[in-house]
């Protein structure tokens, strides 16, 4: 959640293992089953391995919704692309069209991502339990629709061992480090544009999926990276002796996250916003959050964000 989706989204803006609920949330027997899609490697977020249960915190909370339906919960499992020809919001909708699920979980909420798509129909994403002919076959795509957002997903800067120990307020205070980015992501287009590129010269590119971030900041190839807070979490997660220095400022631009489903199944939508609102309410949010070793930020206003222009991206 979030490199697949910083870099999926920059390039849309720039250019069935199932899972019971939690034992002491467990569904009434006999009880209708809601089958929710998931992203099978997003560490924190949602992460599946054949033959165990999943975790993260998108896992606690689609199990803690599912419990406050009262109904019998199985995952869905997917596996999205890096590559720059995938569709998240594409692959997201044959799922949903397709009845590999009702729900999608995890989902970023943005005007780019929802509504109609510009495509009738779209290819299935790999998916557990896919057959060959999946894989080839097109589906008749619907209209994609919104549940209220559960959290926010915020881009950070982190700072490595070489970086000063000089506080971080905003991208200006970047200027006279060695940067690090991954080509094609949204912050690499927030580094590139900003002042009128006066930090290109600074930004060492790193090739997505094979030349890890985080890793080379941490042996001083650069000083500081802006990246999605969730990045960040899983590394510490993973590290906990890394020498990375969190900044503890949050970028502007960033965007809410939520469960989507096909327009058709409102009454769905409405049944998990209900949900969502006692969760959040009961803090329960924040605790499954905190239980995934993620740092939770509420939701922000709007609840669906609005497509980001190349203005945001350049403003100073």
């Amino acid at each position: 959640m979030m490199r697949r989706w910083t870099r999926l989204i920059a390039a849309a803006l720039l250019a069935g293992s199932g899972v019971a609920a939690k034992a002491d949330e467990a569904a009434p027997a006999g009880a209708a089953v809601l089958r929710v899609c998931l992203d099978e490697d997003i560490p924190l977020y949602s992460v599946h391995h054949r033959g165990e249960a999943g975790k993260g915190f998108d896992v606690s909370v689609t199990q803690a919704v599912a419990a406050r339906l009262g109904r019998k919960l199985e995952f869905q499992w997917f596996e999205s692309k890096l590559d720059e020809d995938a569709s998240t919001a594409l692959a997201a909708n044959a799922l949903l069209s397709d009845h590999r699920c009702s729900l999608i979980g995890g989902y970023p909420l943005m005007e780019g991502m929802l509504g109609k798509t510009g495509w009738e129909t779209g290819r299935m994403p790999d998916f557990d339990g896919a057959k060959p002919a999946d894989r080839r076959r097109r589906v008749a795509l619907g209209t994609l629709a919104p549940s209220k957002p559960y959290h926010f997903a915020a881009l950070t800067v982190v700072l490595g061992p070489t970086a000063p120990d000089k506080p971080i307020t905003g991208v200006r205070d970047l200027a006279g480090l060695k940067l690090g980015s991954e080509s094609g992501s949204l912050p690499d287009a927030i580094l590139m544009s900003w002042h009128d590129g006066a930090l290109v010269d600074h930004i060492r590119h790193l090739r997505p999926g094979r030349e890890p971030l985080l890793p080379q900041l941490e042996a001083g190839k650069f000083d500081a990276v802006l990246v999605d807070l969730r990045t960040e979490d899983a590394y510490h997660a993973e590290h906990p002796d890394s020498k990375l220095r969190a900044s503890g400022w949050y970028h502007k631009i960033g965007f809410n996250m939520g469960f989507a489903a096909l327009s058709t199944d409102q009454a769905l939508l409405e049944q998990v916003d209900r949900a969502i609102d006692e969760l959040a309410k009961a803090g329960k949010i924040a605790d499954f959050a905190k239980e995934a070793g993620l740092t939770y930020l509420p939701p922000h206003e709007p609840a669906v964000m609005h497509n980001i222009s190349m203005h945001d991206i350049r403003e100073r």
